[in-house]
């Protein structure tokens, strides 16, 4: 799924560049602007054609976080694979060969562009696209838009997974790709990937081979262990489908290797082994993940086991040939890529000299960085801290003889004979399209190609029909899928007497030994995907029906044996073949309600600042100063307090705004509510002291009593949040109770007593707010704010008496946004109610703003 995302956005990528390139050729039509440029980590060589290369030369890249809010950084890849640059080597060292070689491409100079895919398929991806387009800046046309390409072909990627990606592009524009290690056999499909070859066997006649050897030692019951990419999940369906097809084996048990360490998954997986009475263990996947699982093996001392390995790790993994391990891997079998020679390589790779000049983008960047891990120096200037920490400077002079590394051994070369014979392929195409003679072309009205009008896709039909034999005596061709003529070596790990290990090559495998189809002889077909096995009663064990898996269960990657469930955060798709992230949902800032509600809450403080502002302005005149301005500033302050509480309602729920979301809230209404109590109790009060000997009555509400009587309410308030905060805290939750297949982010309240408390001590000081208010309705004109505040708190009782029952009936993100709506409702009305009117008279009729006409009319108390 990763990888179908992956290739969807950089084909987007593609095409906004193409339609980009459209809309500026139109504009300007003489020349192409390069929209934006790589920075990778490369070998350049000029000449007359330049060929394309991607090799794995790092093992790890570091890429930027992607916010999409500016440029992003370019990756960085770090630790040199020494055998991956060896193989670009072998390019370089393939084409100063041909170069020198009078009768191959005479009169033409080959010249290569080599980038580093740092084993990242978006890296590759981008160096793939480089070498397609080019790095130039500005490409200067004629008027027919002609030109030589930057890259005729290329020789890459090594990855299967890669390679689907890019070819999936370049096939488009006929680019022609030939990878020297991409095995895995969907790449067989012509149609689908029209200018790609490949120069190792696909694992379907890996496939086919490993079932030549189970039934020549008559190994009929064996288990499948495979990597979980594109690589071991082909190779998977293709032996299942050779077995039945065979009839004369089953699988035991097919698993999937984690790509990371999952100690739970391995010690899993080696159990299944060890309960097991298959004694054949067939593995498709890279060495370091085999050393994840021998690990395992190790601790559980599985023996007796024999091992069939695929050829991504039967050579070249000395880390598994060790004494310790070869106590388990001793006399594994294995499927290995040709070996051969190629006569002067090591003294080509002993006169590689770093570029003590280059730069980022056609240089030698990639030489230097070998030079840097093989010497373990800087070039200069170092980074910061190297010279003082004892670290050396590189001179360039060093000897690459006096290197511990595997990287100047030539004595069993396998990736880099495929990359020489990758080179040769291109050039022995690109030779015979040269030597086509006028008017007995391929193409159109019998033309040939020239290298003046050379088209990518002129030099696949000749890829097409190439047929060269190497000096090493194999014979190079490409069938109608692409795939070469497939040899292997077949290899056994054998552990020595004196504790030594020797991998030693027992037979070939050629496609003459498969020659002609094996008879159809199966009981059942395999299972589909989103299918498990159901074995038929009375049949032979290789007899099953396929059964649809359940709701939420699927089938284990390419084991169709049983469904198993999605873990509690996935759920299966609709074909039941893998399991995907179950769908989340929260009142979130980015969808319709939240932005909404969000605006509305921002607006409300808003205006209760402009409100305050208008206050703190007029606060002389006789309008503030009857209306108690200290309460007033403090209510106008508590309700932009209640409009921000709201904002810890929207979002993903997290252990800091499930705490503070009730807490912020119930204080915030309290602090508001007690103000308006207080408010009221002081209109009352007046009333009573304008009476005869009423007097006595305004002494209890001076402005310290009134500002203790707000601060006691509101410490009762704290005091009941922070008994409930320590007692039983509110905590983030899943929610999967309202859909199988969606998690319902939401805060659990964790006491339903402590948030009940809460709201009903708030209910308590409105009923009381409004009770008093009520009963001082009918006082005289001059105390009418009385009324105003019978009106706000009959709108704010009503809010919340209808905020229960909806709150308590909605699910998930709608009770947020059913209480998000409760508290802006109530504030809102608040504010209206309470300082509308008083603003009406502020700005639009100043002249009832005096102190004749509020004792006169009555405005205020």
């Amino acid at each position: 799924m990763w990888l179908l995302l992956q290739t969807s956005f950089l084909f987007l990528f593609l095409l906004y560049s193409y339609f980009s390139s459209n809309v500026s050729s139109s504009l300007f039509p003489s020349t192409c602007q390069l929209q934006g440029q790589f920075h990778l980590n490369g070998m350049h060589k000029s000449g007359d054609v330049i060929l394309g290369g991607l090799f794995q030369v790092h093992f790890f890249s570091s890429v930027p976080d992607l916010s999409f809010t500016s440029q992003p950084q370019q990756p960085t890849c770090h630790s040199v694979y020494d055998l991956g640059f060896r193989q670009a080597q072998t390019m370089a060292f393939a084409i100063d060969e041909i170069n020198r070689n009078s009768n191959l491409l005479p009169n033409v100079t080959l010249g290569y562009t080599l980038y580093d895919n740092c084993i990242k398929l978006g890296i590759g991806f981008r160096a793939a696209l480089s070498l397609a387009t080019g790095q130039e800046e500005q490409i200067i046309l004629d008027d027919t838009c002609v030109g030589n390409p930057p890259v005729l072909g290329i020789v890459g990627d090594p990855s299967s997974t890669y390679s689907i990606a890019i070819s999936t592009i370049l096939g488009l524009y006929r680019v022609p790709m030939v990878s020297y290690f991409a095995t895995c056999s969907c790449l067989s499909d012509h149609q689908k990937y029209p200018s790609f070859f490949r120069t190792i066997p696909s694992d379907a006649f890996q496939v086919r081979a490993m079932v030549q050897i189970l039934n020549h030692f008559g190994w009929t019951w064996v288990g499948l262990l495979v990597s979980d990419d594109d690589y071991g999940l082909h190779a998977a369906r293709s032996l299942q489908s050779e077995l039945s097809l065979s009839g004369e084996g089953c699988l035991a048990y097919v698993e999937v290797l984690p790509w990371d360490k999952d100690t739970n998954e391995i010690r899993r997986i080696v159990n299944v082994m060890k309960k097991s009475t298959a004694r054949v263990v067939i593995v498709f996947a890279h060495h370091s993940r085999i050393l994840i699982l021998m690990e395992e093996v190790l601790k559980q001392n599985v023996t007796g086991l024999q091992w069939i390995a695929s050829e991504s790790w039967t050579a070249g993994a000395d880390v598994l040939q060790t004494p310790q391990l070869m106590t388990y891997l001793g006399g594994t079998l294995g499927i290995a890529t040709r070996r051969g020679e190629i006569p002067g390589l090591r003294e080509f790779l002993l006169q590689i000299r770093p570029d003590l000049h280059h730069n980022s983008n056609y240089g030698n960047s990639m030489v230097n960085q070998f030079w840097e891990f093989a010497f373990q120096c800087r070039f200069a200037p170092a980074p910061s801290g190297w010279v003082e920490g004892g670290g050396a400077l590189c001179t360039g002079q060093e000897d690459l003889e006096n290197v511990n590394s595997e990287f100047l051994d030539t004595s069993d070369l396998r990736p880099e004979y495929n990359v020489y014979k990758a080179v040769y392929a291109l050039a022995y195409s690109l030779d015979d399209m040269l030597r086509c003679k006028p008017g007995r072309g391929p193409f159109s009205e019998n033309s040939c190609a020239t290298l003046q009008t050379l088209e990518p896709w002129q030099l696949v039909y000749y890829l097409e029909r190439v047929n060269f034999t190497t000096p090493f005596g194999d014979q190079v061709s490409f069938d109608e899928n692409g795939d070469v003529i497939p040899i292997y070596d077949v290899m056994n790990w054998l552990w020595l007497p004196d504790g030594s290990t020797k991998v030693q090559n027992v037979g070939e495998v050629k496609r003459s030994a498969f020659k002609g189809e094996a008879p159809r002889s199966i009981c059942s077909e395999s299972c589909p995907p989103g299918t498990h096995m159901v074995r038929k009663k009375g049949e032979p064990e290789c007899c099953f029906d396929c059964i649809p898996c359940s709701e939420g269960k699927v089938t284990n990657r390419s084991n169709s044996l049983q469904c198993t469930s999605c873990p509690e955060d996935f759920w299966s798709n609709p074909q039941r073949d893998h399991c995907v992230p179950k769908k989340t949902e929260f009142l979130s800032y980015l969808e319709p309600l939240g932005i909404c509600l969000t605006a509305t809450s921002l607006l409300g403080t808003f205006i209760c600042a402009v409100v305050l502002g208008i206050f703190i302005y007029h606060r002389r005149t006789p309008i503030i100063r009857a209306n108690n301005s200290e309460l007033s500033f403090q209510l106008l302050l508590s309700l932009k307090l209640c409009f921000l509480c709201s904002l810890l309602f929207i979002g993903r729920p997290r252990l800091w705004t499930c705490q503070l979301r009730h807490a912020a809230f119930g204080i915030s209404f309290v602090l508001c509510v007690s103000c308006i109590l207080v408010k009221t109790m002081v209109v009352l009060a007046v009333f009573k002291a304008s009476k005869p000997g009423g007097g006595a009555s305004l002494k209890w509400f001076g402005a310290m009593q009134q500002r203790g009587t707000v601060l006691v309410l509101t410490s009762v308030q704290a005091a009941i949040c922070t008994t409930w905060l320590v007692s039983s805290s509110p905590v983030p939750h899943k929610n999967t109770q309202y859909h199988n297949d969606k998690i319902v982010y939401e805060c659990a309240v964790g006491s339903t007593v402590g948030f009940a408390v809460l709201l009903g001590y708030i209910g308590l000081l409105a009923f009381l707010s409004f009770l008093i208010a009520f009963l001082s309705r009918n006082l005289p004109d001059s105390f009418n704010e009385a009324k105003l505040i019978t009106f706000s708190m009959l709108i704010f009782c009503a809010v919340w008496v209808a905020f229960v029952p909806a709150y308590i009936s909605s699910p998930g993100n709608l009770a947020d946004a059913v209480e998000v709506f409760a508290i802006l409702a109530s504030s809102f009305g608040l504010l209206i109610t309470l300082f509308g009117p008083k603003c009406y008279i502020i700005l639009l009729r100043p002249e009832m703003n005096t102190k004749k006409a509020i004792m006169g009319r009555g405005i205020e108390s």
